[in-house]
């Protein structure tokens, strides 16, 4: 499944473009407050912020999922490769080439992995070209290899992730959202999905979007990264740039300017240091 390598024309133009949207819940609860972002062609960009920052609202923008949550943008504008999709319905941002990989993993419990899996391919014609991924699939998360016809409902949580994410890639996604990938997961299978993430990025192109509050591990993935605020992104950079950050090891990789483990707690200290919303 590997995607055509992207032109200088292509690299000159994000693929994904947040300009300055806004999103209200209900006509009266304003999530996003002038977000804005840009994803490139091939990259990892990692989206960080403390719960109720508005990564997984900025997501379903994206992906055109606000409105089963009585969510919608009122201003701004979103655009892929270019153009404009806040008109476009969430299943035809899907045939474009963009699938979200909800928080919690969102399996169909009461279908098999191989059905999960064709679900995840029900906008595509090719038989063929399925029954291939399929594969492609498998090589990738060789536990579902094994559990292929378990229903889903009775996988492990990370099982169920690895399904969200083999589901997502039977679409041939060019841009990847995924959202909490390492929620309620055992360390050494946040570390597994993740290096398989990031295979992913390599080994096929396709673009990811990750929200993740693990900033440590989705630094250690990620090409550039963002970092919310209250819906609005208050610092951005590339992922080295973040990682030598004293605010950013303070506050979201835990360790102080001496290497001293340190807690989030201190959050008046916190919202003092104004360079955060310069």
């Amino acid at each position: 499944m590997m995607t055509e390598p992207a032109t200088d024309k292509d690299k000159a133009q994000p693929i994904l473009a947040l300009n300055n949207i806004e999103v209200i819940y209900d006509d009266v609860i304003l999530v996003l407050k002038g977000m804005s972002l840009e994803v490139r062609e091939g990259q990892i960009v990692a989206l960080l912020g403390a719960n109720g920052a508005g990564k997984s609202t900025t997501l379903k923008a994206i992906s055109g999922l606000l409105k089963g949550e009585e969510g919608k943008v009122t201003d701004g504008s979103i655009s892929y490769r270019g153009k404009p999709i806040d008109a476009v319905d969430p299943e035809k941002r899907v045939r474009m080439g963009i699938f979200q990989v909800m928080e919690g993993r969102r399996v169909f419990d009461d279908l098999n992995v191989d059905e999960n899996l064709y679900a995840g391919a029900h906008t595509r014609k090719s038989r063929a070209d399925v029954k291939k991924d399929m594969e492609m699939v498998f090589e990738y998360f060789p536990r579902l290899t094994e559990r292929r016809h378990t229903l889903a409902g009775y996988l492990s949580g990370g099982e169920q992730q690895m399904l969200a994410i083999g589901r997502a890639l039977m679409a041939r996604p060019k841009l990847m959202l995924l959202d909490e990938p390492s929620l309620g997961l055992a360390p050494l299978l946040v570390k597994e999905i993740f290096g398989i993430i990031n295979r992913i990025n390599k080994e096929e192109g396709t673009t990811i979007l990750l929200v993740e509050q693990n900033a440590r591990i989705a630094l250690s993935i990620a090409d550039y990264g963002y970092i919310m605020e209250n819906g609005k992104i208050v610092m951005d950079d590339p992922v080295e740039k973040l990682k030598e950050n004293e605010d950013v090891k303070e506050f979201y990789l835990g360790l102080s300017k001496v290497g001293d483990k340190k807690s989030y707690r201190d959050v008046k200290h916190y919202r003092r240091r104004k360079r955060w919303i310069s």
